[in-house]
């Protein structure tokens, strides 16, 4: 089972998904006040634009990055049996550690100094000296941009590698099982909400730009993905119990939501009790997160797996151009937005223009330039 992961043409098509939702969340931060982005766009929101906003970040952060874990997991244990564990960690770091390297030093500054113009010195410098700075001055490490996925993708690896090798298990595989019941999943969701609970408690800050409140869930769903491997279950997960998962979180998960942040007061301005210590706020929230992300990716799983497990021509180039789609659309949505940025047009407008012109442009010039430069398509 764990092979034949790599012929779910479905997966390949959540991945792209994904990664639209991911450049649909940083036009989003462009314009919204709860965002942080290289670059903003941003003016008074009317409370329906705000909510409209809220509710779509709020969303696709609830699950997003966590279904991106999940798919990487699935095709973790059959690289590692397949290659050993010397080749494994070698492929990983270059194939995941060259285009972090990438970012860190030539794509996050140039993005910085010549798009979004978002560098720190209080006089203006040659791009030259920005970029010593940059280095000298430990910057680098915490302006890896998205591609901090990539480096926490990297380390997770790196455990699994050393945990399969201290283990002595060089196998892996445990069998086929029945895929996980109602109970199961919601277990799961519990201890991921408890887990995230505990962890922004201390409301810990960015470590290499990683957002450690958000790590409870993307281990947990990694590891989901490589249980899913080993054991079999993703093609023989119910249809209609991910259907009844995710319409549970549209209807009811949307008022359970509208419930905690009004009573709440994030709509007053009381919003820093939602992102951790003791306050029923963070406990509310997190379980409300803990639940959207499980049943979303069950949802989405088993919905793509009987309605999109094939690929024409689009869904090829889309899947082909992924990563570099991912690695290059800062950017490119930065240079957008500041084509966008004299228009007076409402912002959940210019919101859905970005993200549409942003994408587009991002896939366009992934195929026809970023792929084609011999050295780039080496880790593309």
């Amino acid at each position: 089972m764990v092979g034949r992961a790599s012929r779910m043409l479905f997966i390949d098509n959540l991945r792209w998904t994904a990664i639209l939702l991911v450049i649909s969340m940083h036009a989003a931060d462009t314009y919204s006040p709860l965002g942080n982005w290289y670059f903003g766009d941003k003016r008074p929101l009317s409370p329906p634009e705000l909510l409209l906003f809220a509710a779509w970040q709020m969303y696709l952060q609830a699950f997003f990055m966590g279904l991106l874990f999940f798919i990487a997991g699935l095709f973790v244990p059959a690289s590692f049996a397949r290659k050993g564990a010397a080749r494994f960690v070698r492929e990983r770091a270059i194939r995941l550690g060259l285009p972090v390297l990438f970012y860190m030093f030539v794509l996050g500054p140039l993005t910085e100094y010549f798009v979004a113009h978002s560098r720190t010195s209080t006089r203006p410098t040659s791009f030259a000296q920005e970029w010593i700075k940059h280095i000298r001055n430990g910057e680098f490490l915490q302006e890896n941009g998205p591609l901090w996925f990539c480096l926490a993708l990297l380390i997770f690896s790196l455990v699994y590698a050393g945990t399969r090798v201290w283990t002595g298990n060089a196998g892996g595989s445990e069998g086929e099982q029945g895929p996980p019941g109602t109970g199961k999943l919601i277990g799961f969701a519990l201890a991921m909400a408890a887990l995230t609970f505990a962890i922004r408690l201390a409301r810990p800050g960015p470590v290499l730009n990683m957002h450690l409140g958000d790590f409870p869930q993307y281990i947990l769903l990694f590891s989901a993905g490589i249980a899913a491997a080993n054991q079999g279950w993703l093609p023989r997960l119910p249809y209609a119990t991910g259907v009844r998962w995710v319409a549970a979180t549209v209807a009811g998960g949307l008022v359970a939501w509208l419930a905690i942040i009004e009573k709440g007061g994030a709509l007053v301005g009381q919003g820093r009790a939602y992102s951790g210590g003791w306050h029923w706020q963070s406990a509310a929230m997190n379980v409300w997160e803990a639940f959207t992300c499980s049943s979303v990716c069950l949802g989405l799983i088993v919905l793509y797996r009987a309605h999109f497990d094939r690929q024409g021509r689009w869904s090829r180039f889309l899947s082909a151009n992924a990563f570099a789609v991912y690695v290059f659309h800062p950017p490119i949505v930065i240079a957008t937005a500041r084509l966008l940025l004299g228009a007076a047009w409402d912002p959940n407008l210019k919101f859905a223009l970005l993200t549409a012109i942003g994408a587009a442009a991002s896939f366009v010039l992934s195929a026809l330039v970023f792929r084609r430069i011999p050295l780039l398509r080496a880790i593309l």
